[in-house]
């Protein structure tokens, strides 16, 4: 058996209006587990009824290596579904390399030829295939497959940057609902593009905590959350805030004291509030 663990990712510019996307990763996951067994691909997801993206991302890998053997996958996670924080990206990323780990492993193909970006480039295929995805997504799919930051042009498949981010306090305020990527309004999301496209600037630019900020009341605005959210986290002394994602989850970021004012504001809000850590080390074999 092959076990991997990859981390979601929370959002420093939704890529949706420009084609242009920031994230990075965040120490919550999708575990998934693979072993070879009779035939046919069958897969089990913890708390998911809809296994198509699983299925779609272990037969790119058989097919990438012209393998006809049976595989079985099963994913758990400590990462919430259709939150806004890149569970499809971790799961595609998860189930791939368990799945090339376990041929690997039981030689039946050299997988070390592979690089990163082909791995990384072969669940993006899948999720576009899947539909959980609009832009691709390989801003949120770099973060949660090499870790720390990412800057990328989604629309040329490039990653403009990579850098570790230094360890802090991470909150994220998730409300009582779900907000798949691939239902949002797209158009009234690429109004946002002139403005969106200043945030990505800055993000360029090194100030990541304004870039998250800015572009998280923008999408608030074009998707209809409160912005008030975010606003009350930088009363309460986060130094960064907004809307992950498509949603509903917000992130903040925040030091010492702050961490706990802005938990405790969070608090009041009906949903749930998690802390938790950036995550450098990306997805990886356990």
């Amino acid at each position: 058996m092959s076990t991997v663990q990859s981390p979601g990712s929370a959002t420093v510019i939704n890529a949706i209006a420009t084609g242009c996307g920031a994230a990075f990763g965040i120490q919550l996951y999708v575990y998934a587990e693979a072993r070879l067994k009779g035939s046919g691909i069958k897969c089990q997801a913890e708390g998911v009824e809809d296994t198509s993206l699983m299925e779609i991302c272990a037969r790119k890998v058989l097919d990438r290596f012209q393998l006809d053997t049976g595989v079985h996958l099963k994913t758990t996670s400590t990462l919430p579904v259709a939150s806004g924080l890149s569970s499809s990206s971790a799961t595609s990323n998860a189930v791939i390399l368990a799945t090339l780990d376990i041929i690997g492993r039981e030689e039946l193909v050299e997988t070390d030829t592979l690089i990163p970006m082909e791995i990384l480039e072969m669940g993006i295929d899948a999720s576009l295939e899947a539909g959980v995805t609009i832009t691709g997504a390989l801003d949120d799919a770099s973060a949660s497959f090499f870790g720390g930051l990412s800057i990328t042009n989604n629309l040329a498949s490039k990653i403009i940057r990579r850098e570790n981010m230094e360890g802090q306090n991470i909150l994220i305020y998730m409300p009582h609902r779900k907000s798949p990527t691939a239902q949002s309004n797209v158009a009234r999301m690429k109004l946002l593009a002139p403005w969106v496209k200043m945030a990505f600037q800055e993000a360029l630019k090194g100030d990541f905590y304004r870039a998250l900020t800015l572009n998280g009341l923008l999408y608030c605005a074009a998707l209809g959350f409160e912005p008030i959210i975010a606003l009350e986290a930088l009363e309460a002394g986060a130094y960064a805030a907004g809307l992950s994602g498509t949603g509903p989850s917000f992130v903040a970021l925040a030091r010492g004291e702050g961490a706990d004012q802005v938990e405790e504001v969070w608090k009041s809000y009906p949903g749930r509030v998690i802390r938790t850590d950036v995550d450098n080390q990306g997805t990886r074999v356990i």
